[in-house]
């Protein structure tokens, strides 16, 4: 007996070139300036994790290093405190990948809250260990902020993946 949730969609494989250029949406997302804004999400932590857990073998520690740098260029952090964030945080995804992928979205999105506060751990360690003062407990919800957005970004990212090659009016799925 098949379980009720799981879709009886097929996914195509995912293209490489849609992966990496959400992620560099992802960055241009992140360098709008937000100000002091408590819950704006880490775009590109959230899309690092979700196409680590996803797709493991394309996206991993690498992306997650040249994105970090990237990030920290752009913020004129601490270098190297996103890419260590980004670092970790790919290594755990990846390594939770296979156990996350039986879940359902919203049970997935409860999984990966874990692994966003980790990163958003490892960056505000790192700064005050570079002489900052500490951001305050507001700066911890835009993990819970990138939890709730897992969900419709899910099904928005998986999107071209259901898409049939050609269509026949023939063929079920």
């Amino acid at each position: 007996m098949q379980p009720t949730h799981r879709s009886r969609r097929i996914l195509r494989p995912v293209r490489i070139w849609f992966v990496y250029l959400s992620l560099c949406v992802a960055l241009l997302l992140s360098y709008v300036p937000t100000g002091q804004v408590p819950g704006v999400p880490d775009w590109v932590a959230l899309l690092l994790a979700f196409w680590c857990v996803r797709e493991r073998q394309h996206v991993g520690m690498g992306a997650g290093f040249i994105f970090g740098v990237l990030v920290d260029i752009g913020y004129g952090a601490a270098m190297g405190q996103h890419a260590l964030a980004y670092v970790l945080l790919a290594y755990a995804a990846n390594a939770v990948s296979r156990r996350v992928l039986w879940f359902t979205p919203l049970q997935q999105s409860i999984q990966i809250l874990p692994l966003l506060l980790g990163a958003q751990l490892v960056m505000v360690v790192v700064r005050m260990l570079a002489g900052a003062e500490f951001p305050g407990w507001g700066y911890f919800l835009s993990s819970v902020t990138g939890t709730l957005l897992w969900l419709p970004l899910h099904f928005v990212l998986l999107l071209p993946q259901y898409q049939p090659e050609e269509r026949d009016n023939n063929r079920p799925i």
